[in-house]
């Protein structure tokens, strides 16, 4: 018994080791020290507010570089939040609606991004933190550095080295940018299949497994070089509402919360998380006050994540732009609100300067004590420190392009891709498709249009893919939007071919508030799926939550995110080229529980494959 407690001491101090901060550097302290000393009042104020900018070319000679400027070197600010693009649309289009909030967003350009960046540092008196949302990697903001599939797709991989390595790829190619912070891990647990916002972005449903798989993301990020984030505290997964759009409210007693929602928050915080994120919701059973969401609750901030469960990094406040905070609060009150209830960064206000004016006034009325505001300043100026901000504040410009994208960093993306790929069901054995040489192939897209692309398009590497590998492909794009007539063409078609493959997309996409097919679609697909003469394969591009389609189809593989890597693997999967061997990280309900995936063996190059369908 005294051996197996001595083997157990010796592991927890092992891991209390492993996940321990490093020893502070004198240097910086003394640093961090003196700079907390000789700050102004209004410098002080700065450093809580962090707005955002768009990661583009952007002239010297311009308003917004005249704005940027303003706000580096006279509003003192704690760092800008880096987008990628916006371009507005004309309001001569007549689908204006299928844009991003009446525009199209657009990637950032990797070199603009690294000079504006060290341009603001150049005029600002104190180092700048320099923040992004890389989910799907940093190819998800910024063109030509590496997109990576969604975390639900590594969660379906079930293997936390894989996800480490993620993190540490996406750090380093933040850190060539510039960029030292990454909202990052997503640690909602997603079970709420009606979810429109976190869905894909949530590792999965089993509250243990979202934190593995946390943990193992931050520890890359933090070995790549960056600070990493949980969010949203105290978890987003159990809502049908996108607070972009409104706030949402979760009734859920503490009990529940401590359950499962708080779960992976203690995970990370226990390894040593940097920073954490709010969200905008409400829950009742944390904050009584009525209308109140986390962000600006002292009773969540303060009293729970920093007394209770003893958190000491930073704490960002989700975007103040999104509407369930903007709409209810104004910018002024709100940026007040949210610091005095622990906030220690004000991110992304749709006014920087008001702002800036309601921290200031807060300060001023003493409803933020002046000693609250020193321990925020204290905690950025020691997380600047420790990326050694201090010391050098610039990236190398032209070390950019080494720095990012390239053909071994997109083998992790691969990789992930490949292996995420899950069979829910296969009823006659059709996968992989075994086709007659000439064999007709029609390819639908079924797209859930919402708000439009951020990147790409569907198919756009999905049907390229597969018209290398099969003679004749027709490809159709059926959307939400598609006729009665469109549809009669679309089952004509369908009479003509030897196999069908229906790629859905349906996305998460900010400001939506939507999810799933349009009934139409489905129905289609339920007809086509009924004729057992050819083969038919639905492949699920985005969310897996397809529980209105899954009865009706024979064969159903899950990618669990759109963009090319998940798009090639799912063709390397349908045609044997690669094994399938994922397991869905969550439940669809009435159909498959959590670690439900059918095997599948690659065939090897140059086998024979039997046929099926028409010969």
């Amino acid at each position: 018994m005294r051996d197996r407690l001595s083997i157990l001491l010796a592991s927890l101090l092992l891991a209390a080791a492993a996940t321990a901060a490093p020893a502070p550097d004198p240097k910086a302290e003394a640093w961090v020290r003196k700079t907390l000393k000789r700050m102004t009042l209004e410098e002080k104020v700065g450093q809580l507010v962090v707005p955002g900018l768009n990661g583009v070319y952007t002239p010297l000679d311009s308003d917004a570089a005249e704005k940027l400027d303003r706000l580096a070197r006279e509003r003192r600010v704690g760092g800008f939040h880096v987008f990628g693009g916006a371009e507005a649309l004309p309001p001569v289009l007549l689908n204006a609606a299928y844009g991003t909030s009446g525009g199209r967003a657009t990637r950032g350009q990797p070199l603009a991004i690294a000079v504006l960046l060290n341009r603001l540092q150049r005029a600002s008196a104190l180092p700048l933190l320099f923040t992004a949302d890389f989910e799907g990697g940093a190819g998800y903001i910024v063109e030509g550095a590496t997109r990576l599939p969604r975390a639900m797709a590594i969660g379906a991989t079930r293997d936390p080295g894989l996800a480490e390595r993620a993190g540490r790829l996406v750090a380093g190619e933040g850190r060539a940018l510039g960029v030292h912070v990454d909202f990052y891990p997503v640690v909602d647990v997603n079970n709420n299949p009606a979810n429109p916002i976190i869905n894909v972005r949530s590792f999965g449903e089993d509250p243990a497994f979202v934190g593995q798989m946390a943990v193992a993301y931050m520890k890359g990020i933090q070995a790549g070089g960056m600070l990493s984030t949980a969010k949203h505290f105290p978890g987003h997964g159990d809502t049908a509402t996108d607070t972009h759009l409104d706030l949402a409210v979760i009734e859920h007693p503490r009990s529940r919360l401590d359950a499962v929602e708080l779960v992976p928050f203690k995970a990370v915080i226990a390894a040593g998380i940097d920073a954490v994120m709010s969200t905008h919701i409400r829950l009742p059973a944390l904050d009584p006050t009525e209308g109140l969401p986390a962000t600006l609750s002292r009773p969540i901030l303060t009293g729970l994540l920093r007394t209770e469960l003893g958190f000491s990094g930073l704490v960002f406040t989700d975007s103040m732009s999104m509407l369930a905070i903007s709409r209810r609060f104004g910018n002024e009150k709100a940026a007040a609100m949210a610091v005095a209830a622990g906030a220690d960064v004000v991110l992304d206000p749709p006014d920087p300067e008001a702002a800036l004016r309601g921290i200031r006034e807060a300060v001023d009325e003493g409803s933020i004590p002046r000693e609250q505001l020193d321990r925020s300043v204290e905690r950025l100026l020691r997380a600047k420190a420790r990326l050694a901000l201090h010391r050098a504040r610039t990236v190398d410009v032209e070390a950019v392009p080494a720095g990012l994208g390239g053909r071994t960093r997109q083998a992790v993306a691969v990789e992930i891709a490949s292996r995420a790929m899950t069979l829910a069901k296969d009823d006659r054995a059709q996968v992989p498709l075994r086709l007659k040489a000439g064999a007709r192939v029609l390819v639908l897209s079924m797209i859930d249009y919402g708000t439009g692309w951020r990147e790409g398009a569907p198919g756009r590497v999905f049907v390229p893919e597969l018209k290398k590998r099969f003679a004749d492909v027709t490809a159709v794009e059926v959307s939400d939007r598609a006729t009665a007539a469109e549809m009669d063409l679309v089952r004509a078609l369908a009479r003509r071919s030897d196999a069908v493959v229906a790629a859905t997309y349906v996305r998460i996409a900010s400001s939506s508030g939507r999810m799933g097919l349009g009934e139409a679609q489905v129905t289609l697909l339920e007809r086509l799926a009924a004729d057992a003469t050819k083969p038919f394969v639905a492949v699920a591009f985005g969310s897996p939550y397809v529980g209105d389609l899954a009865p009706r189809v024979p064969a159903l593989l899950l990618a669990y995110d759109w963009t090319d890597a998940p798009e090639a693997a799912a063709v390397r999967a349908l045609c044997g080229e690669a094994p399938i061997g994922g397991r869905l990280p969550v439940t669809i309900p009435g159909l498959f529980p959590v670690g439900h995936g059918l095997d599948r063996a690659a065939v090897a190059p140059g086998a024979p494959i039997a046929a099926s369908g028409p010969q």
